[in-house]
Formats: structure tokens, sequence, C-alpha cells
């Protein structure tokens, strides 16, 4: 009971940070909107092998702009002052679920925009939909696990590339198909067993996550 208190009041200490620091949160949006919009003057509205790539490739630089600050905007002075208030699983579980609900709104607003710009070829809006809300969760619980090991590091930003190529390219192949049963009303098979090994790997993140982040906390 303690420690869901403690997750619920780092998360809305960084609530109200990014509430008070809006010029980050619109400054996604901003790359979000201009992003598309340039998709669309380069190519108007294209066929659905590349709208859902498209989708998906914005979506990874979205997850990474959002996301990845999470942990390397924290300085040293407040790392401390978290070390004396909190545990170290309350605190990645914080950041895991915080950037999750972040991420959760940037793939609504991504999609809204993709619609309205590059057209809406989609077969079954609800089912893409609700793909696409899994599908940012799944980026935001990587790209913070991610975050948090570079935080320890010199180079973080190239640390973060590094670790996140290998993992991140099979979950952005793995979203691509999944998401492929959104413009088409026929489910193909095998479809439910992909999205239970999508769910099954942010099982494992999660699970690394608390595993490994103490490790570091200490540090």
């Amino acid at each position: 009971m303690k420690s869901s208190r403690t997750i619920l009041s780092l998360v809305k200490k960084d609530l109200l940070l990014e509430m008070r620091q809006q010029y980050t949160l619109y400054g996604i949006l901003l790359y979000v909107a201009s992003t598309i919009f340039v998709v669309y003057l380069s190519m108007g509205q294209p066929d659905d092998t590349v709208w859902n790539s498209l989708f998906w490739v914005i979506q990874l630089f979205v997850c990474v702009n959002a996301v990845a600050k999470s942990f390397l905007q924290e300085s040293k002075g407040r790392m401390l002052y978290f070390y004396s208030i909190a545990g170290p699983v309350d605190f990645v579980l914080s950041k895991l679920l915080f950037n999750l609900l972040l991420m959760l709104l940037m793939s609504l607003l991504s999609l809204g925009i993709f619609a309205v710009l590059l057209g809406n070829p989609l077969e079954n809006f609800l089912t893409f939909t609700a793909i696409a809300c899994l599908g940012g969760m799944s980026l935001s619980l990587v790209f913070t696990f991610l975050a948090a090991i570079a935080a320890k590091a010199q180079q973080q930003a190239a640390l973060m590339a590094i670790m996140g190529f290998p993992l991140i390219i099979p979950q952005l192949l793995l979203l691509m198909k999944i998401a492929g049963t959104g413009f088409s009303d026929v489910i193909q098979a095998g479809w439910w067993q992909m999205v239970l090994m999508l769910v099954g790997l942010d099982i494992l993140v999660i699970a690394l996550a608390v595993i490994l982040f103490p490790f570091l906390w200490k540090d």
C-alpha cells in the first residue's frame, strides 16, 4: 500500500513538471505535426503498406523524443533526494508508468494527425487504434529501461542508440505485422499469438527494469 502511494506520488511529480515545463510537451507535439506534414507534402496519401510503415517509424522517433529524457534530465542532486525518499523499484515503476501514459497520449495524437493529413485507409479503425496504443506503450517501456541504463554512463545518447537498435527493430517489425490487421476485415492466422508475444515482451522489460535498476540505483 505504501509502495503504491509512493509510485503515484512520483507519477504526480512528473505530471506537474510536464505541466510546468509546457514547452517540452509543445515541442514534441510540434515535432509530430511537422514530421507528418512533411511526409504529406512529399508523398500525399500513400498506400496501405507505406502508411503503416511510416506510422511506426514516426512513432519510434516520437518515443525517443518524449520518453528518453525521463532519466537523462534528472540531476545527481535530485537523484540523491529521490534515493532518500523512495526505493529503486518504486522509482523505476513510476517512470515506466508515467512514460507509458505519455506515449499513450502521443500515439492517439499521432494517429489522429495521420488520419487527417495522410488519409484513413484503415478498414478496422478501432483495432488499429488499440494496436497503436499497445505499440506506443511497448516502445515507451523499452526506451525508459534504456534511458535508466544510459543515465549512468558518460556517452548517454550514444549508449541508447547502441543498445536500442537490436532491441527495437524486432519489436517494430512485430508491431507492423500485427497492425496490418487494421487494413483488412480478416484477422490473419496467428494474430493473437503475436499480440501475446508483444505483451510478453513488455512484461519481460518491466521485470528486467525491476531486477536491474536497484543495482544502478546504488551507484
